[in-house]
């Protein structure tokens, strides 16, 4: 995994996420637009992690920290470059980040139905707490 790099995403890498998002992520958000990746990378320019082999971006997640809780969103592998240690370098370094910041406890949105990915976390030492519940509300008509 030499040729893996990773980096902060940045205002220019928008686009190709968004992009990356709907052939990589299992769903979409009503934040999956131009203006809230815009806000996320303006306002935590070093939560949106990519992972790049060659140039190419094959790899990302989202690793937030609000001062009290450490949260993983959209982790995300290309199809062709899944089951290669992208998805567990991606973690490592959000974990990473999460420590230098004094997070404590990381805790991840993973569908219900995205089998795959429930692998993929128990494999990286995350597992679900069947005695929390999420419940949500849109904030947007959106």
């Amino acid at each position: 995994m030499s040729d893996l790099h990773i980096r902060a995403a940045g205002p220019s890498d928008v686009t190709a996420v968004l992009a990356f998002w709907r052939t990589a992520a299992e769903g979409t958000s009503i934040s999956d637009d131009r203006a809230g990746v815009d806000r996320l990378v303006a306002r935590d320019p070093e939560a949106l992690l990519l992972a790049e082999r060659d140039g190419v971006l094959v790899g990302t997640v989202i690793a937030g920290f609000d001062g009290w809780r450490c949260h993983l969103y959209r982790l995300a592998v290309s199809p062709e470059a899944r089951r290669q240690g992208i998805g567990s370098a991606l973690l490592a370094a959000a974990e990473e980040r999460f420590a230098a910041l004094g997070g404590r406890r990381g805790d991840a949105m993973v569908l219900d139905r995205n089998e795959r990915a429930h692998h993929a976390w128990r494999a990286a030492g995350y597992a679900p707490e069947p005695q929390w519940s999420r419940w949500v509300k849109p904030l947007t008509d959106g």
